[in-house]
């Protein structure tokens, strides 16, 4: 058990390490990713700087990660006493110290929600739709994110799951670490818009 378990962290690692975004742009638009707009390799930037085409390959892959990840103690048969949570945030942390991009990374949101998927597809579905109304409402997707993970935190501490509370945790402030720029940005009214929602909309008009 303990080399499977070893196993599963390894491939958990590495599967969370390869960088989506950067080998996607490299591979097909000829473009360095660290090198455009904010210089994450994640989806946001993905998005604004290679397009939606590229932006959608990448939040899936992203999130595929998560989810192959914590899948494997199910894969394997011995859920039952491996929790597949403690699997996945491996690759969360791989994600964000990556092997193959000198332990620089992403800023693990698009990952950790694919853990989630894998562990309670109904909670993943909420996770989806606290995102989607936060960014709705901000028009800022270090916004939705931040409070997306938040919520998952929250609702494991009230339904008293202590795995999940406590990777939910670990991973929440593992975000709002990686997003500390964009919470000084959106305190100082200067973090950047997506080009939909009520405050971009608010914006343009006046």
């Amino acid at each position: 058990m303990t080399i499977k378990i070893i196993g599963m962290v390894i491939v958990a690692y590495l599967l969370g390490s390869i960088p989506s975004g950067l080998w996607i742009g490299q591979t097909f638009y000829h473009k360095d990713i660290r090198k455009l707009g904010s210089g994450n390799i994640g989806t946001t930037n993905t998005f604004r700087e290679l397009g939606p085409k590229a932006g959608v390959v990448v939040l899936l892959m992203d999130i595929l990660k998560g989810t192959l990840a914590a899948s494997q103690p199910y894969l394997l048969g011995v859920s039952h006493s491996v929790n597949p949570l403690l699997i996945g945030i491996f690759a969360s942390l791989g994600h964000t110290f990556s092997i193959f991009d000198h332990f620089h990374g992403g800023k693990a949101v698009a990952t950790s929600a694919g853990i989630l998927l894998a562990y309670n597809p109904p909670l993943f579905a909420l996770a989806c739709g606290i995102f989607i109304g936060t960014l709705l409402l901000t028009s800022m997707a270090s916004c939705a994110s931040i409070v997306g993970i938040t919520s998952i935190f929250i609702i494991a501490l009230c339904e008293h799951d202590l795995v999940l509370s406590c990777v939910a945790g670990i991973l929440t402030a593992l975000v709002l670490w990686r997003h500390k720029s964009n919470i000084i940005r959106i305190l100082t009214g200067k973090e950047s818009l997506v080009k939909f929602g009520l405050v971009y909309y608010l914006t343009k008009k006046h």
